[in-house]
């Protein structure tokens, strides 16, 4: 293989510089539930470095759920959840690089000028402006879902708030944060234009958590990393062959490429539904369209963005709607969708037990017009591969997988400044 044909390094000069100042406070208030509706659930809650930055279930358990990463409960009685989080929870990885131009599976949140204020995202021209980068406006949507981190209106002001409008929920996380000192003192020290913990707002604290993400999730010191800089025997025999099939007959490419494994586009690939899923607001089926519901153009109908392949063996379960909970499972789906598609079962969904919702988590999955649609709608080719050409390829994605930048730079903290739980 020709050098020319593999992905540069990624080098600091990739990646959007950051301060540590303002990244240490991201960092204690990424894990503090202080900014959910109830003060029970963080942002380390879904997003758990222990299970690569995701939470190791299928769809996620927001809001009401109890406990942590697979074993995260669906809660009881009157606070038990209400609704499963409609996606897979995705990795951390890499995201402050500087091609990174869209979040989300759908890719609703993007830098844009549309609205004034740098992105194209569901908050619109509500959106606070002064954000520095992508990932500083994507930390502020969970704190506004009812199912993820803001709760039911009838038990807190921030998902009251929420109900009236999106931007009713920020000032009042803003104050919860600056009136605790600890935090306050923080922020007067960090950014320059707070003189005075009262000047805190909540653009200032989706910096903060944008800085710590970008900083402590970086990742660029894999095996193959080293290969790429001239160590040929950083990669096994097994591996160096699934690097050939990655970029070869695989056509595995096509779509993870470049430096971070990723296109950054978006493609349907027929993986079984199930959950509650995103749609159109005046859609009436129980079911995730992907691409379309941001575009609302029926070419984008069940299009999901391209994942970086970056710690990809740290990250199951896989697939949009954490389908398959192998790399070996989604690599056999991605050679025969079709076939694979019909060979699925719930059981291979890693969804915490939860009674009251079990009517409704396969209902799209059990829909024959859905099922049709969706088959219906493909952008990849069936291949063939051999059992062991498939295990060079797992030892080759995991030959992606990071080593000391695995630690973090921070780590998970032993307490936060509002004295509530750390997960």
């Amino acid at each position: 293989m020709q050098a020319a044909e593999l992905p540069e390094q990624l080098v600091s000069e990739d990646f959007q510089l950051v301060s540590e100042a303002k990244a240490r406070i991201g960092h204690l208030l990424f894990y503090d539930p202080v900014l959910s509706g109830n003060r029970n659930i963080s942002c380390g809650t879904c997003h758990n470095p222990q299970f690569g930055t995701s939470d190791g279930l299928s769809l996620g358990i927001g809001e009401g759920g109890t406990g942590s990463g697979p074993q995260r409960s669906a809660g009881t009685g009157k606070t038990r959840i209400r609704n499963r989080i409609p996606r897979n929870s995705p990795g951390l990885w890499n995201l402050g690089a500087k091609e990174i131009t869209k979040l989300f599976h759908d890719g609703r949140l993007s830098i844009s000028d549309i609205y004034g204020n740098g992105f194209n995202s569901p908050a619109q021209e509500w959106l606070p402006s002064g954000l520095d980068s992508i990932l500083a406006a994507q930390a502020l949507f969970p704190m506004t879902s009812q199912f993820e981190m803001a709760g039911d209106p009838r038990e807190n002001e921030v998902a009251g708030a929420a109900h009236d409008r999106i931007d009713a929920v920020w000032p009042i996380l803003a104050k919860r944060v600056r009136t605790i000192p600890e935090y306050g003192n923080m922020f007067v020290a960090a950014f320059e234009e707070v003189r005075v913990p009262s000047d805190v707002n909540i653009t200032h604290i989706a910096n903060a958590i944008g800085a710590f993400e970008a900083l402590e999730w970086r990742s660029s010191d894999s095996p193959f990393d080293a290969y790429l800089a001239g160590n040929d025997t950083a990669l096994s025999e097994q591996q160096k062959q699934g690097l050939e099939i990655f970029f070869g007959k695989g056509g595995c490419a096509n779509c993870h490429s470049g430096k971070l494994f990723t296109d950054h586009e978006f493609h349907a690939l027929a993986l079984p539904q199930f959950g509650p899923g995103r749609t159109r607001n005046f859609d009436p089926y129980v079911r995730d369209v992907g691409r379309m519901g941001e575009t609302d153009r029926l070419e984008d109908a069940y299009r999901f963005r391209t994942p970086s392949l970056r710690n990809v063996a740290l990250t199951a379960p896989y697939g949009h709607n954490g389908a398959y909970q192998t790399l070996r499972g989604i690599i056999r789906h991605h050679l025969d969708p079709l076939q694979a598609f019909e060979r699925w079962n719930r059981k291979l969904a890693a969804l915490p037990l939860a009674p009251w919702l079990a009517s409704i988590d396969f209902v799209s999955f059990e829909d024959r017009p859905e099922r049709m649609r969706l088959k219906g709608k493909l952008d990849i080719q069936a291949i063939s591969l051999m059992d062991e050409e498939i295990d060079s390829l797992v030892s080759f994605l995991g030959s992606l997988t990071g080593t000391g930048s695995l630690k973090g730079r921070f780590g998970k903290p032993e307490r936060v400044p509002s004295g509530l739980k750390v997960d």
